[in-house]
């Protein structure tokens, strides 16, 4: 008879509970579907008396996950933890270093250590999955790794923080501004326990970094990766680009230029038709772009119990399988170091700007953009009240380093009364 797959389980959060509650409530039909029991061996968190409304006395405890890690009993480590550094590295370290397996959901770790972990896997012939880790309940690194492996892709981007996705589609319903809704989501428990990670693009930035590395063959590189939050998106902004048929979304888009790997997770304008444009409230979406499937987009609830829980028990049940593949698709060792690039492909770009109402002020703009070789393609000021006059701008194509050199010069005049807004306005 095939051996049970044991499970030890550090971290019992909303996910860990929920990866528990799966394999008692569907023990049956993960035997049906991969031929071995999946159980419980052991598992471990910081308070064991604490109620998760879930019964663990079947299991034993480990106050240390790295003991847990090491118990002759667990042939999976499934960490849910979180964190890049201390118990969650410790204790992955040491489970691979043990001979176990890895199941995580533990984006900053992989973005930011994943290279060393995925050669230390490799060295001790074990693996490390992490569908969880990216777009929750999306199967996005099983596509990537296996459905979409006969392709050269050309282009990962998406939506891939439901909290910002959340704010800026509810700044549109309900015409609150940013701070009432980053108040709420507190409230709701839908931020960090660092709201930057979220609503800084921090969090979402780790993703990208991981499914660049996948899709491209290169090493994880999180510091390559370029950030913006959704800070300073205010109201204006979410009704103006509705005006011109475009919505805000907090976007990453990764792709090979002949000058490196660029990775940008920042606001964008998305034509408010396109899958992007109407995607709503906390769910996530990702298009992977291909030679040969040209496009392929997934939906779906990118946090959450059940959904991230679900996307844990997928990688359990492909090691119960026995399929066994590489951390990011290939060998460690052949992923290739990828300098970072900067945009390339010029976009037309939204600006806006609050000018000093006195003459002379929107012909000097216009002025400093057309040193920097930017054309403006459409123009609004709205009604104001002193001293500043609000100015709404959208450029025919144009680049990345040619808006900033127009903005630092701009804030080098005495007619901008605060930093510029600019967001690309991005072909999706």
């Amino acid at each position: 008879m095939t051996q049970p797959l044991r499970l030890g389980i550090a971290g019992l959060g909303t996910v860990g509970i929920g990866v528990v509650k799966i394999i008692r409530r569907q023990a049956a039909l993960l035997e049906a579907r991969t031929g071995r029991t999946v159980t419980i061996s052991a598992v471990s968190a910081r308070d064991s008396s604490k109620d998760r409304g879930v019964s663990l006395t079947d299991y034993a405890w480990e106050t240390d996950p790295v003991a847990l890690a090491k118990r002759d009993d667990v042939d999976v480590f499934v960490e849910l933890m979180g964190g890049h550094e201390g118990a969650a590295k410790e204790a992955t370290e040491a489970a691979l270093a043990s001979g176990k397996d890895v199941v995580t959901a533990n984006k900053a770790l992989l973005a930011i250590h994943g290279q060393a972990l995925a050669e230390q896997a490799e060295a001790a012939g074990r693996v490390i999955r992490f569908e969880a880790a990216v777009a929750g309940g999306i199967p996005v690194i099983k596509s990537l790794t296996e459905g979409l492996a006969g392709n050269d892709i050309t282009r990962v981007m998406g939506v891939m923080n439901g909290t910002c996705n959340y704010i800026l589609t509810q700044m549109e319903a309900t015409g609150q501004g940013y701070n009432a809704l980053f108040e709420e989501c507190g409230r709701l428990g839908y931020l960090e326990a660092d709201p930057n990670l979220d609503v800084g693009g921090i969090d979402a930035g780790h993703k990208l970094a991981i499914l660049s590395s996948i899709a491209f063959g290169t090493k994880p590189a999180f510091n390559n990766v370029h950030l913006e939050g959704i800070q300073r998106i205010t109201l204006e902004d979410i009704r103006a680009a509705a005006d011109m048929g475009y919505r805000i979304k907090l976007l990453g888009v990764a792709q090979r230029t002949g000058r490196g790997l660029e990775q940008r997770m920042t606001p964008c304008l998305v034509p408010a038709q396109s899958p992007l444009g109407q995607l709503e409230g906390g769910t996530n979406m990702v298009v992977i772009e291909g030679d040969a499937v040209e496009q392929v987009v997934l939906r779906g609830p990118g946090a959450g119990e059940g959904p991230t829980a679900s996307a844990v028990l997928g990688d359990i049940c492909d090691l119960a399988r026995g399929l066994r593949i590489a951390t990011f698709g290939q060998a460690a060792t052949t992923l290739q170091e990828a300098p970072a690039a900067q945009t390339a492909l010029p976009a037309p770009f939204y600006l806006r700007m609050a000018l000093k109402d006195k003459p002379g002020a929107l012909a000097k703009v216009a002025a400093v953009l057309g040193e920097a070789g930017i054309s403006i393609d459409r123009m609004r000021q709205y009604g104001h009240s002193e001293p500043s006059a609000p100015v709404l701008i959208v450029t025919h194509k144009t680049s990345r380093a040619a808006i900033d050199q127009a903005l630092a010069e701009l804030q080098a005049t005495d007619v901008v009364t605060v930093e510029p807004v600019a967001l690309r306005i991005e072909n999706v």
